[in-house]
């Protein structure tokens, strides 16, 4: 007897075993279970999803003489003679090959004549986006008024190329891309009833190469089979495949991660010896960071497809921006690996220009005493001591420097520009008096969140009494004022006063444009 293939042995031949296109099977069932079918079917999705497979259950459940729970029971003639292609009122066409108009209207000439064993002719055309023009509009007469014993089944990759004329008369279904985790499981189902040893880690690298088609999953499990004599082991799968092992996508990742350029480079020499798909290597390191950012944003989004421990390894090592870094500078690298002279030096340069571009971040005290010889001189500009501790973002202030307690408190909005308009009067446990000018808008909502910060930095339950009276001394807001003045002062002095910019005068003829000094 003939081998067959797991993808057409296991074909489902009910609604009960498809795999991951929920949706589309529960709105089938209701409509043979209210009586509801339409005339005609649109089924899209990419290759190897199921959309021949469902119309074909669909055909046969219209058709079966004993349907159990709306599904076909698989056992009366009409089932039998479905799965077995030999039932007449089944015409299965490839539009593909068949895309002329006289074809079409041969094939439509017998749609007027009803039935010769079932209840409904039906009509099953793959790859519909193929017809002609000329075509579509025979079709489309047939689809227009069409005989009440006929069902038309269409199904396509590309329905953008199907006429909206066509499209208004079908009950459209999408099918969606499989996840991994539905291939493997339908993988490992095969196998154990085919009582072929695995690997569980072999089927998640077959599931992940399947590309959501369990077609394609299916097809690579029979050549794996093949290449492993028999068994499905993750070490054959990555060898067929032209994969590398997880561990050195893993060091590459950690090296990454230290900075380590000469760790990266040499585990790159490793892995080419292998002659792995560099591609595939740039995508598994795609898939880890964004694991990754992931684990990073929500601690408890594990994936058991990876290594656990190594997730929360590199969620630690790497800052949340060089993972965002890194997987867009992977993402373009993936995208131009054709462009480079060839595929390891487009993969190193991947791996350099995300350390690059790393921003070096410098820890606190690691800083050794470094000394700038300035080309010239810059004047010296006389900073008040509160404005040094509002520009250091202090949390300590000292006691009694309004300026510093209102950086310390962290106020923010209409709150501190409040508090910026006020002057403190006096302090204690207790109460803590400000004045402000009485023609300043005062605003509850802010007196009262400025009273709530005040407790917490004094950690006191104090009052807050705010007295409208003249201010005779500078407020925050005027000594911020005052400060910036000074700033831009010493800056405007200094550019009129560098000997680089006198020379450009000079002999240039240049001049300094208005308005576009700013200090730094």
């Amino acid at each position: 007897m003939n081998y067959q293939v797991l993808a057409r042995k296991w074909r489902p031949h009910n609604f009960t075993e498809v795999v991951g296109q929920e949706h589309v099977v529960k709105s089938l069932i209701n409509a043979l279970q209210h009586n509801r079918l339409h005339h005609a079917y649109l089924f899209t999705g990419t290759r190897g999803v199921g959309k021949t497979t469902i119309a074909r259950i669909l055909a046969k459940a219209v058709n079966c003489e004993n349907l159990q729970e709306f599904n076909p029971c698989g056992v009366c003639s009409v089932c039998r003679d479905l799965d077995e292609g030999r039932f007449l009122d089944l015409i299965e066409v490839d539009a593909a090959s068949r895309t002329k108009v006289e074809d079409t209207r041969d094939l439509l000439d017998n749609a007027q004549y009803a039935p010769s064993h079932g209840r409904y002719k039906v009509y099953i055309i793959d790859e519909v986006h193929m017809l002609s023009g000329h075509s579509f509009n025979a079709l489309l007469k047939t689809l227009e008024e069409p005989p009440p014993h006929v069902k038309f089944l269409l199904a396509t990759t590309d329905p953008h190329k199907i006429p909206v004329t066509v499209l208004s008369r079908c009950l459209q279904f999408n099918l969606k891309r499989l996840l991994p985790a539905q291939i493997c499981s339908q993988m490992e189902f095969i196998l154990q009833q085919e009582a072929i040893e695995f690997e569980p880690a072999a089927l998640k690298l077959l599931s992940r190469a399947a590309d959501g088609s369990m077609r394609d999953g299916l097809s690579l499990l029979d050549q794996a089979i093949v290449y492993g004599n028999g068994k499905v082991s993750a070490d054959d799968v990555r060898a067929m495949l032209g994969t590398v092992a997880q561990q050195p996508v893993n060091d590459i990742l950690s090296a990454l991660a230290r900075g380590d350029v000469v760790d990266i480079l040499d585990k790159i020499n490793e892995i080419a010896n292998l002659t792995p798909d560099f591609g595939e290597i740039l995508h598994q390191i795609l898939q880890i960071l964004h694991r990754v950012a992931l684990v990073q944003q929500v601690p408890g989004a594990v994936d058991r497809d990876f290594d656990v421990d190594m997730i929360a390894a590199l969620s630690g090592q790497l800052t949340p921006e060089d993972v965002q870094l890194f997987y867009q500078i992977g993402l373009v690298g993936r995208r131009d690996l054709d462009l480079a002279p060839d595929p390891r030096s487009g993969f190193e340069m991947v791996m350099l220009r995300m350390l690059t571009f790393k921003p070096v971040t410098l820890a606190q005290g690691s800083i050794k005493s470094i000394k700038i010889q300035p080309s010239v001189s810059k004047p010296s500009v006389k900073i008040p001591p509160q404005i040094v501790t509002a520009a250091a973002q202090s949390n300590e202030a000292p006691v009694n420097d309004w300026l510093s307690m209102i950086v310390a408190m962290k106020l923010t909005g209409l709150t501190r520009e409040f508090a910026s308009n006020c002057v403190l009067e006096s302090i204690d446990d207790k109460v803590c008096t400000l004045i402000v000018d009485p023609g300043h808008i005062r605003g509850a909502r802010a007196e009262e969140t400025l009273q709530k910060a005040l407790q917490v930095y004094r950690g006191a339950s104090l009052k807050l009494v705010i007295n409208a009276k003249k201010i005779t001394q500078d407020t925050p807001a005027v000594q911020l004022t005052k400060e910036r003045e000074d700033r831009q002062q010493a800056a405007v002095e200094f550019i009129n006063s560098d000997h680089n910019i006198q020379a450009l005068k000079d002999r240039f003829d240049a001049r300094v444009l208005p308005g576009t000094i700013e200090p730094v």
